[in-house]
């Protein structure tokens, strides 16, 4: 039976906040997938028009179900995943993936004993942008990558912070909140990350609360980089600027996020614009350089995740966020936030060897 023919995948959302809204007006419009029931403490009958549940529990004892979509609070990430594993679903799983790598290191060992089908929520890994620039990594498109730098700056409004408390304090600043997005895609694309320096501020607002953070990163393959952030400083950078995934930002169509520089070209993302020396001459520094846009076909983040999920659930494909490498992100956040402390460099390898061990006893 072909994708088109096949029934659709009957899908269960856990959590009916933001995110889980968003994501079921994803699955109502993904014709592979059909939206089975909703678990939230809030009754939800009246507003999805399908089976409601106050528990994910008492949602998976209802039967029906191909795979459960998870995105309730982040405490709760890795008792759900499990529990909906062990009842032999698909997961896909808002991230972080756990509150902290320690946890997620449980979810880990689930996948790999239960032989679970599970995708981690990494949406942008998705985006067309991404996956082409990776390829051009890969391929060899920018010669050896030596160097990347990224931005993400936009100021945040008083009532986020104001209106909800945890935002105030520890975990919920630009570091956890935002900056976990942008090295999980540093991660994508240029290869995991050995070491790690961070200075971080909390000037701007004068909170707890950490507002500004700049990092340097040394990658596995020998290139080095840079990523600056804040969520209280004005600026058109960054990327949910530089593409529609978030409609509540102004949108710059030749914005930038990333650039990424190689012995033989440079590219920008999302944008895709490609900087190489003309072939016929000598390439060096004194070269007039040409600018032209790596080709890539439209597509949303999310639409395209669901889709990718969907054949996770159906076995056609692995996922392209496992929980293994969605923890090694995790943990990355946990190594920046280390440094940032002690001004010191962290070694992220040894730094996950350290809890895994303290795991293990």
């Amino acid at each position: 039976m072909s994708a088109v023919e096949a029934p659709p995948v009957r899908i269960g959302v856990v959590g009916a906040g933001f995110m889980g809204r968003q994501h079921i007006g994803f699955i109502h419009d993904a014709p592979g997938a059909a939206l089975a029931a909703v678990a939230d403490p809030v009754p939800t009958r009246d507003a999805f028009g399908c089976a409601a549940f106050a528990t994910a529990s008492d949602m998976i004892d209802g039967g029906g179900l191909d795979a459960v979509l998870i995105a309730n609070p982040n405490v709760l990430h890795v008792d759900t995943a499990i529990e909906c594993l062990e009842a032999g679903l698909a997961v896909l799983l808002e991230k972080p993936v756990a509150v902290d790598y320690a946890q997620s290191l449980r979810l880990v060992d689930a996948v790999a004993r239960l032989n679970g089908r599970l995708l981690v929520g990494h949406h942008r890994r998705h985006h067309p942008a991404i996956a082409r620039a990776r390829a051009a990594v890969r391929d060899g498109e920018l010669g050896r990558l030596v160097a990347v730098s990224g931005l993400w700056s936009a100021r945040k409004e008083d009532e986020y912070f104001t209106g909800t408390p945890w935002h105030r304090s520890s975990g919920g600043g630009v570091m956890l909140i935002n900056v976990v997005h942008d090295l999980d895609l540093l991660r994508h694309l240029c290869g995991e990350v050995a070491e790690i320096q961070a200075l971080q501020s909390s000037h701007a607002r004068g909170l707890e609360v950490e507002d500004t953070v700049s990092l340097s990163l040394r990658f596995d393959g020998g290139a080095v980089g840079s990523f600056l952030a804040s969520d209280a400083g004005v600026s058109p950078w960054g990327w949910d600027q530089a593409t529609e995934e978030t409609p509540a930002f102004p949108f710059l169509p030749d914005g930038v996020a990333y650039r990424l520089v190689g012995t033989s070209a440079a590219l920008s993302v999302p944008n895709l614009a490609r900087y190489s020396y003309d072939p016929s001459v000598a390439a060096d520094w004194h070269s007039p350089l040409s600018r032209t846009y790596l080709p890539v076909r439209p597509r949303g983040s999310f639409q395209a995740q669901l889709d990718h999920f969907v054949d996770v659930a159906r076995g056609d494909v692995e996922p392209l966020v496992t929980a293994e490498d969605a923890a090694h992100t995790l943990a990355l956040v946990e190594a920046a936030a280390l440094a940032a402390r002690t001004g010191r460099a962290v070694d992220v390898p040894q730094f996950r060897a350290a809890i895994e061990a303290a795991e293990r006893r």
